[in-house]
Order: structure tokens, then C-alpha cells, then sequence
């Protein structure tokens, strides 16, 4: 058995109050989703333990830590930040003082050097399982993931200009696998980029519990008359969206709501659930989370974007490997529409153009 340091926090008077643990892993997911629905599913607790979480400190502390509105998701204000990088700070601090010194129970106190976690620097579309996938890898310290949350196609935007290490991004598979892949394309270069593949996941209709409306596609939206909450412009399920109301012959004016934008799915998810909106678009697992009735639409598969060149770089082998790993497997058994099948491999971008998701779809 060994005991190693690890930092907490306590108020300064005479009682001693200890933070709670779980508050500061909550604000670290929120700026890293800004979503409070979001983030507490990375952190694994409820949406009412979180939201209570944020209301007792923000008694305690006499200043609030996180800005919550709706339709724009959340974000740290000025005290959140700070706490956030107090700890960030300190746990630098505590790596370099104490470099793994740690307590092994049978020997005594041992001391061993150890090297940072290399940085991935990566540009992507909101995703429940990645979010939980990067909390693990910060506490276990193999890599430092520097997540920036936005739409598939800036993303892509942002590798191709090359503002960031890796873009996540989706797109569909199964009977939408012949769907115009060339606004992702765009930002793509066989011969200078790879595919890392990461989970195929079920995106669809996110309605109140029971589907009282009883609706099957976006034409029953439409027809009943019900309030919509979209996803962003620039989104690759906002591109979604939009074709499948062309699709459909359907004129997206004749979507009540549909100016009514949300960033990620767990937002749209908490948007329907609190009554705000009848209906959304987004993935199951987030209707899940809800309690609230989901109608399968369509099956994606999610990919990251990376440079052939740098394929060998240690924070690429690392983040490979997290991919194929038991603890991913693990955390995607949990979420409802989630599949990691093949998670990890590498494959080049012609399989964006000659549709090999289709016949590989689960």
C-alpha cells in the first residue's frame, strides 16, 4: 500500500471547513463544456447535487463562481477562475516540491522523479464520453488534454490553420453515410493528416418523458407545433439538422425555436427537461441522464483529426492508447447509445470519402 500527497483546501478561520471535494472538479469541467449538465456528468453526480454544490459556496463565499444562462450554456466568472487556477497552481507546485514522493507501507518513504504528463492542445465537438474520458486522464496524470469546445467544422478549422494539435469531430454512418462530407473535407489533406476513430453514439429527438406529442421525425415537430431548442451554427449537429429538414421539404421557419440555439447536448437535454423547450435534437445519452424519451434518428461516428508527422509524439501515443483502453471501454458501457468499438485506430481520410463508416456501422 502507498499514501501519496494530494491538495485540499480549507477555510481560514477557526472552524476549519474543509472545500468540498468535489467542487473543484466541477468547475474544471464546466470550462471545459461549458455546461453545468455537461459537467456534472464527466464528474458523475447528479444535476441537483451540482447546481446545490454551486449555490451553497456561492452563500459561503458571498460571490457566485459560475455564470449559468440559458441558451448560452456556463462559464467561471471572476471567483471560479481564480479557484480554478489556485489549484492548478498548486498542484504544480506540489508535483515539483514533492516530485511522487509517496509512502509505501512495507519500505518507508521513496522517492521518485517523474516528468510531467505531455499536453494535447485539441479543438472539438462537445461529447459526454470524452468529457469523462478527460477527468480520468488528468487524475491519473498520463496526459493533460487542453480541450476548446465548438462547433465539428470550426474545429477543423482551427487544425487546418493550426491553432491546435487535434480536431474532434462527427459525422453520420449507416443509412446517412452518403450525406456531403465536403464542408468537413475541406480542412483536410490526405497526404498531411490521420484519422483516430474515438465511438459511434445515437443522436436523435430528446422530448419530454412518455413522448406525450407522440412524435417520430422533425416533420412531427413541426406539425404539432412544438417549442425547439437548436444546437449553434457551425456545429456538425446543427448541419444535421438542417439536412434533414431538406429532406424532409421542410422550411426551417415552420420550426418554432429554431433561432433558439444551445451549444452543447447536454444543454439541449437540460433545456427540455426543465420545460424551457417540447423538443430538441441530441444524443441519448443526455436524454438519458434527463429521465426524458429519445426517438433514434440517425448513427455518427466520432473521429479526431491529427498530423501523420506527429503520430509518434508521446502525447499522441498516450492519447491512442487511452483510446483503446480498458478504462474507455468501461465508461462507454454506462452511456446509453455509445458504442467504443474500434476506438483508436488509425486510418487515413479516404474513409470519409468512400463511406467505409456505412459498412462498418453498428
Amino acid at each position: 500500500m502507498r499514501i501519496v500527497p494530494t491538495l485540499g483546501w480549507a477555510f481560514e478561520d477557526e472552524d476549519g471547513e474543509r472545500l468540498d471535494a468535489r467542487l473543484i472538479p466541477l468547475l474544471d469541467a464546466i470550462a471545459s463544456t461549458s455546461s453545468l449538465a455537461a459537467a456534472v456528468i464527466a464528474c458523475e453526480i447528479s444535476y441537483r447535487a451540482g447546481w446545490g454544490l454551486l449555490r451553497d459556496y456561492e452563500r459561503k463565499l458571498g460571490k457566485p463562481l459560475v455564470r449559468l444562462e440559458r441558451g448560452r450554456g456556463a462559464g467561471l466568472l471572476e471567483l471560479g477562475e481564480s479557484l480554478l487556477q489556485a489549484q492548478n497552481v498548486a498542484r504544480e507546485r506540489l508535483a515539483r516540491v514533492w516530485s511522487d514522493v509517496s509512502l509505501d507501507m512495507g519500505t518507508g518513504v521513496q522517492r521518485t522523479e517523474r516528468a510531467p504528463p505531455p499536453m494535447l492542445r485539441v479543438a472539438l465537438s462537445h461529447d459526454l464520453a470524452l468529457a469523462a474520458l478527460a477527468e480520468t486522464l488528468t487524475e491519473s496524470r498520463t496526459l493533460s488534454l487542453e480541450a476548446s469546445v465548438m462547433g465539428s467544422l470550426k474545429a477543423l478549422k482551427e487544425f487546418a490553420d493550426g491553432r491546435t494539435d487535434a480536431a474532434g469531430f462527427h459525422v453520420p454512418i449507416g443509412d446517412m453515410a452518403g450525406s456531403d462530407r465536403s464542408p468537413f473535407l475541406q480542412c483536410l489533406h490526405a497526404r498531411r493528416d490521420k484519422l483516430i476513430r474515438f465511438v459511434d453514439r445515437e443522436q436523435g429527438l430528446v422530448l419530454p418523458q412518455g413522448n406525450p406529442a407522440r412524435v417520430r421525425n422533425l416533420r412531427g415537430v413541426v406539425e404539432r407545433g412544438l417549442k425547439f431548442i437548436n444546437r449553434q451554427r457551425g456545429s456538425a449537429t446543427r448541419l444535421l439538422i438542417d439536412r434533414m429538414l431538406a429532406a424532409e421539404n421542410l422550411d426551417a421557419s415552420r420550426l418554432l425555436g429554431f433561432e433558439k440555439e444551445e451549444f452543447t447536448h447536454a444543454a439541449v437535454a437540460a433545456t427540455v427537461a426543465s420545460g424551457a423547450a417540447d423538443a430538441g435534437f441530441g444524443l441519448r445519452a443526455a436524454a438519458a441522464e434527463h429521465g426524458l424519451a429519445f426517438v433514434p434518428l440517425v448513427r455518427e461516428r466520432y473521429y479526431f483529426a491529427i498530423r501523420a508527422k506527429n503520430s509518434g509524439k508521446a502525447s499522441h501515443v498516450r492519447f491512442v492508447d487511452a483510446l483503446r483502453s480498458p478504462a474507455l471501454a468501461k465508461l462507454v458501457r454506462r452511456m446509453p447509445g455509445y458504442d467504443a468499438t474500434g476506438a483508436g485506430s488509425v486510418t487515413g481520410i479516404e474513409v470519409l470519402r468512400r463511406g467505409e463508416a456505412a459498412s462498418r456501422s453498428h
